[in-house]
């Protein structure tokens, strides 16, 4: 079922047009990426979707009941509430009626200690209670527990003013709002910036079981594959669509343009051989005929256009002034202490890099991933960096970039001594070219800001590497770019990130940071998680003979005790046998109710259509509440 159409929209800047005579469509449970360069139109599409941003023409057609949910891609929550407070706030309307049921139930009560009995309240009370329950009245806190703690925040953290929180934190808010609100279409604009790994695995499994339409624009490929099953290509103005993950769309693309060309090419080579044989044979009176003949057929052959291939891309590699020695760091029992706080953020740090290493440091957000990088330039007591080490230090926020210079003026005043052509060949490189070069820092994108964070990095040919979160801002085409360049690289790499396939694609090594101390583990981000799940494994066997030593104690009990338990048990299977069959017996109806629904009569009955649409959640809504409690029965 089409839930949002948007046909022929056409959008520009400036008299420029960005987006022309896109379509694409949504349907109820889709899971759609959108996927491009930066600049292509991406978040203006989605902010059209959502009613934030006008069109030049075109139409975008969905139902005004329509619920839609959209995190942009700076979007903090904003409030005066604590944490707790202010995600209560999506459920007020259950709250309210929890209160009403209560006051309902203590009059039943008071009535029933006078021996008299109210048949239309308890009725309705009855109907309100059961109302309740199906709109999740009875699992709207755990919800909230679940998405709070799944978004990286302890119970600790529930008390805490939002407005002290930090922005990342604030984003993480807002789209846990979002999740809890369960809107008809969730539209996300880059959702796994600010979260840390573990976080992100959690989003992924969440986003895997929403029950409405999501769609989502991000750089992180892993992500995307895990999630999306259509992929939105906005490239030379339009949107070109795929059915796939992420790694689907780019075999689908890669096939799709070969094939084309081929097709193109064959064409001009038929195009070049008849234009030959029109020339040639024209004007001689014995084959004039059969030259006219061939003209025509020219004239009217659909002439195939050159298959658009992608945009320029970016095009740099890091070279080494000169070689380090082999150890290229060593950090001895190095510990961190917030200044005015008495608890240190880590301690007994121990780590050894040597030349050529490719080393990822991952950690939840907040453990001091950045602060240890810091740390690292600044070659804190216990830190030492080896012999002939330069360090080429990317910061996350490009905040040593200088708002108020222009592009030129950044890059030549940290390398005064190269000459102009040289700073704009770089610059060229990273797509600067001509007066873009003389745009001000300040007036950048984020994306921008990287390029020219990365054309310095370029330049000062540094023979170890300290990046903190190199791939943020980059779109997908300059991520590739970045990997390749960073794969040719000579030298040490010590890396953050939370983009799993670029650690996959680089790191040889992950340094996993907590509290207490780094792990090292000797493989990519793959190899790090198969350890982490052995590890979990070791610890849950470790477990076992606890949990026998509790079995065996209940050997000992009472034939009575014994005979208990198994009437108990005998009760919970019998539980578990009638909701697994009322689960078959709603799901079947749910199954129907959905064929009714596809018949070609009934989509032109729109409130026909909204009335099974209403029954197959109601019941959805039944199986999700029996789900729970089988789970907390098979315990």
């Amino acid at each position: 079922m089409i839930i949002m159409q948007l046909k022929n929209i056409s959008k520009s800047f400036a008299g420029i047009p960005l987006l022309r005579d896109v379509q694409l469509e949504v349907k109820k449970q889709d899971r759609i990426a959108l996927v491009g360069r930066n600049g292509t139109g991406k978040s203006t599409l989605l902010k059209m979707m959502t009613g934030r941003e006008n069109y030049d023409s075109g139409d975008i057609y969905m139902p005004k009941s329509l619920e839609i949910g959209y995190l942009a891609q700076h979007n903090a929550l904003e409030s005066d509430l604590t944490i707790w407070e202010e995600m209560l706030t999506v459920f007020s309307d259950l709250i309210e009626e929890e209160h009403i049921l209560k006051k309902m139930a203590e009059q039943i009560e008071e009535i029933s200690l006078t021996g008299a009995h109210d048949e239309r309240l308890m009725i309705e009370y009855g109907q309100r209670q059961e109302a309740f329950q199906e709109k999740g009245g009875y699992r709207y806190q755990s919800d909230v527990k679940g998405v709070l703690n799944g978004l990286g925040f302890s119970y600790e953290d529930f008390s805490l003013q939002i407005q002290d929180l930090s922005g990342g934190q604030k984003t993480r808010l807002a789209l846990g709002k979002l999740l809890l609100q369960k809107p008809d279409v969730l539209i996300l604009d880059e959702p796994t910036n600010h979260l840390d790994i573990p976080t992100l695995t959690w989003l992924e499994n969440y986003l895997q079981g929403y029950p409405g339409a999501l769609i989502i624009v991000s750089h992180d490929r892993y992500f995307l594959d895990k999630i999306v099953d259509i992929v939105y290509e906005i490239a030379h103005q339009q949107a070109i669509k795929y059915h796939g993950t992420y790694s689907n769309f780019l075999e689908q693309k890669s096939a799709n343009y070969e094939q084309d060309m081929k097709l193109y090419e064959k064409q001009q080579k038929e195009i070049k051989e008849m234009e030959d044989f029109i020339a040639r044979n024209i004007a001689r009176a014995s084959t004039s005929k059969r030259a006219q003949s061939t003209r025509k057929k020219l004239d009217k052959m659909v002439k195939l256009d050159r298959p658009l291939g992608d945009a320029k891309s970016a095009s740099f590699s890091f070279k080494i002034a000169k070689a380090s020695g082999n150890d290229v760091l060593q950090i001895n029992d190095f510990s961190y202490t917030h200044e005015g706080e008495t608890e240190p953020l880590f301690s007994q740090i121990n780590a050894a890099i040597y030349r050529g290493q490719r080393i990822a440091l991952i950690g939840e957000n907040g453990i001091g991933k950045t602060t240890l990088l810091r740390a690292i330039l600044q070659e804190e007591p216990s830190i030492n960096l080896g012999a002939n080490v330069e360090v080429g230090y990317y910061a996350q926020e490009q905040e040593k970039l200088n708002p108020k210079n222009t592009i030129l003026e950044e890059v030549w005043s940290t390398f005064p001594n190269k000459d102009e052509q040289t700073i704009r060949t770089t610059l060229g490189n990273f797509l600067f070219t001509g007066e873009e070069v003389l745009k001000t820092i300040n007036m950048l994108s984020g994306g921008e800001k990287a390029r020219t964070a990365l054309a310095k990095l370029m330049l000062q040919e540094a023979n170890f590497l300290v990046l903190d979160e190199p791939t943020n801002h980059l779109d997908l085409d300059s991520k590739e770019v970045l990997e390749a360049a960073l794969s040719r690289f000579k030298g040490t790499i010590l890396f953050v990130s939370h983009d799993r396939y670029f650690i996959n694609k680089i790191a040889d090594h992950v340094f996993e940071l907590t509290k207490s101390g780094i792990t090292t583990y000797l493989g990519d981000y793959d190899y790090y998680m198969e350890k982490k799940t052995e590890e979990a494994k070791i610890k849950q066997l470790e477990e076992e003979p606890k949990e026998r030593e509790t079995e065996t104690s209940q050997d000992n009990l009472s034939f009575q005790q014994q005979k208990q338990l198994q009437r108990e048990e005998r009760k919970r299977q019998r539980e578990i046998e009638k909701i697994e069959q009322d689960i078959e017996e709603l799901e079947k109806a749910i199954a129907d109710l959905e064929t009714e629904m596809a018949d070609p009569e009934i989509v032109q009955q729109h409130q026909r259509l909204l009335d099974l649409s209403s029954q197959v959640e109601e019941k959805k809504a039944k199986v999700e509440s029996l789900m729970e409690v089988w789970t907390e029965l098979q315990i």
